[in-house]
């Protein structure tokens, strides 16, 4: 009898998931609340304007066309992608910029003209934060954290062996400026510490990994939107079998005996030899009528957002595909969301518009804003107040950039805050990546991919090993994979 699976979320590590199983041969079932798959990596369509909901860069595709490759198809004929030239286009208050161009060379010769900063010191940075994605990938991304082989392994022993260059005992920031002595440079390099929700003054300095994915790797667009990476998964999935039933929530994850039996959804039951949970961690023990382990949700919590899109009846040219507009006080911007919980007067902005590489993605002569401000988690506050405030402040501030009124060229607006992320997405407290990484120690309180006391349950996604955003979600899918095979 063929053994079946059932996936209980159609996130992206949910998807993934589905796919490696019914490639191990399982009869594959994925039960999703939602009316469509791709969780936090979702679109939304208003007059006339597209906007892609959640994240929007694209890093290690070679993790999306292995999964086409592992189903023996051929990943051009699902979705195509393109490299960019400038990642990001960064704005100070002192009104300089600097453009981050994907090519190590350029990047470093921009940053040198605009700061002084030698690019001979920008190209070490690079080439040491490559040496620190080499030495923790093997061990700390693409590997079950939770299981003694990991530990015994040549990658474990080789990362031991340079585990000073892993550099753990310093903060993200406090290595950034030993680095460089101009701050906006110290500033950029922090901000991929907002990556996975945390902050670069307790984050470790282990997370300049980060830039090598962009600058070394490559940093990519879908043709199509982001949401085309859910979509073509999907197909995948459904072209290996798998069955999906949306607007379906499971009630209960049922187990027997130290054992999975399979899910409840309503009064129905559906048998199952594994279940994958691809919710919220916290969500995930509610279904099995567990509390959870206060040592996995005690750490402190990564920030969620609050993102307005906005359609804009006009064109900026000035305007890159990828916008920041940093605040001018970084350190108390960080103190307020991680100390006081709250959105400091002056916040760095985010600015994506698809529009600069999908001419369908807004109408003729307009554009389409993805505007976000990083906000602490969901304690209760005031977030009509937050929001309220918050908005004129990012006005302002897109103001003073663009010498313009924007208020007066927004022809459409939608926004999501905490309640709503927490509510349609079942995270706890709204929190976009589970736990922060503010402490050395970090990546141990992430929840395993398994349980012990349970056979045949595993976890995947972003509030889970090893931690949140496309990349990772989905090589918690391929952890989830190598542990099923053994």
């Amino acid at each position: 009898m063929d053994k079946s699976a059932i996936v209980v979320g159609a996130g992206i590590g949910g998807i993934a998931t589905s796919i490696r199983l019914a490639c191990k041969g399982y009869k594959v079932s994925v039960f999703e609340t939602a009316r469509q798959a791709g969780g936090k990596l979702n679109e939304t369509h208003h007059n006339g304007f597209r906007f892609d909901m959640g994240p929007s860069l694209f890093t290690l595709p070679n993790l999306v066309t292995e999964l086409f490759e592992l189903c023996d198809e051929r990943p051009e004929q699902y979705f195509q992608y393109t490299s960019l030239d400038i990642i990001c286009r960064y704005f100070y208050t002192d009104g300089s910029s600097i453009n981050a161009y994907q090519d190590v060379e350029k990047f470093a010769n921009e940053i040198q003209q605009v700061t002084g900063e030698k690019k001979s010191g920008v190209l070490q940075f690079l080439s040491r934060s490559r040496e620190l994605y080499e030495l923790t990938a093997p061990v700390f991304i693409f590997k079950s954290f939770h299981k003694v082989s990991t530990f015994l392994s040549k990658a474990f022993f080789k990362a031991l062996l340079h585990i000073y260059k892993l550099d753990t005992f310093r903060t993200m920031h406090n290595a950034n400026a030993s680095w460089f002595s101009d701050s906006r440079v110290v500033q950029l390099f922090d901000r991929y510490a907002t990556y996975n929700g945390s902050n670069p003054y307790k984050a470790p300095a282990t997370l300049n990994v980060i830039p090598h994915l962009e600058h070394s790797v490559g940093a990519y667009y879908p043709t199509g939107g982001m949401y085309r990476i859910a979509q073509s998964l999907l197909l995948l999935a459904e072209r290996q079998g798998v069955t999906f039933h949306f607007q379906t929530p499971v009630t209960r994850i049922l187990t027997s005996h130290h054992k999975i039996v399979g899910v409840e959804v309503s009064d129905r039951r559906y048998k199952a030899d594994v279940v994958v949970s691809d919710v919220d961690i916290v969500s995930a023990y509610k279904l099995l009528g567990k509390q959870i382990p206060q040592r996995y949700i005690k750490h402190e919590r990564s920030s969620s957002a609050l993102i307005f899109y906005w359609g804009i009846d006009k064109a900026f040219p000035e305007l890159e595909l990828h916008n920041i507009l940093f605040s001018g006080n970084y350190p108390e911007e960080f103190r307020c969301l991680f100390n006081t919980k709250t959105v400091y007067s002056d916040p760095t902005v985010y600015l994506y518009i698809s529009k600069k590489k999908e001419e369908n993605d807004a109408p003729v002569g307009c554009e389409n804003w993805f505007v976000m401000i990083n906000v602490p988690e969901n304690i209760g506050q005031d977030w009509d107040s937050i929001v309220a405030v918050s908005r004129k402040q990012i006005i302002q501030k897109i103001n003073t950039l663009l010498a313009t009124d924007i208020a007066q060229h927004i022809v459409f607006e939608k926004m999501l805050d905490p309640r709503s992320i927490e509510s349609g997405t079942s995270s706890f407290h709204g929190s976009l990546y589970g736990n922060s990484s503010n402490g050395r120690f970090a990546a141990f309180s992430r929840h395993p991919n398994f349980k012990r006391s349970i056979k045949g349950l595993y976890f995947a996604g972003g509030s889970v090993h090893p931690g949140g955003g496309i990349p990772l979600c989905l090589a918690s899918a391929k952890i989830i994979d190598e542990l099923i095979g053994k």
